[in-house]
């Protein structure tokens, strides 16, 4: 009875190796996902990170010539329009060491309006390769004169 019953089963191994390395395979394929993701989530935090950094680099100059605040403003600021200062700015979100994706395009300008009580408002805007959305990031301040 035994001899049947090993004839039948024959092959048996074979599944079940096909089935492991079926379950190997989803795991592994799972993993480069989420590597993609994680790789994709830095690059975007890059970004963040060197766009608030490139704000606060001009308001941090805009306080320090606070006399010249009429100067700053720009709609939208480019490396020919503005002062000295958001012109070398502008050239920096553009083509310097923190550059940000996608600014050479018209609807990526950064922009420096002026309100009221000496209210500066700085926008930057970027978008990142492969994304179909445009990011932003505004910051307002108030410098005192």
């Amino acid at each position: 009875m035994n001899i049947k019953l090993q004839k039948r089963q024959k092959g048996s191994m074979l599944l079940e190796a096909l089935i492991a390395i079926l379950i190997f395979s989803m795991g592994i394929l799972a993993l480069m996902g989420m590597q993609v993701t994680a790789i994709n989530t830095v690059a975007e935090s890059k970004y963040r990170s060197n766009a608030g950094f490139l704000t606060n680099r001009i308001i941090g100059q805009i306080w320090a010539d606070r006399a010249n605040i009429g100067t700053y403003a720009c709609n939208p600021c480019t490396t020919s329009g503005g002062n000295v200062d958001t012109r070398a700015w502008a050239t920096e979100i553009q083509s310097g060491a923190l550059q940000l994706p996608g600014v050479t395009d018209a609807a990526n300008q950064p922009t420096i309006t002026l309100g009221a009580n000496n209210q500066v408002q700085v926008q930057v805007f970027w978008q990142a390769p492969n994304a179909t959305a445009q990011r932003n990031h505004l910051v307002i301040a108030y410098i005192n004169g």
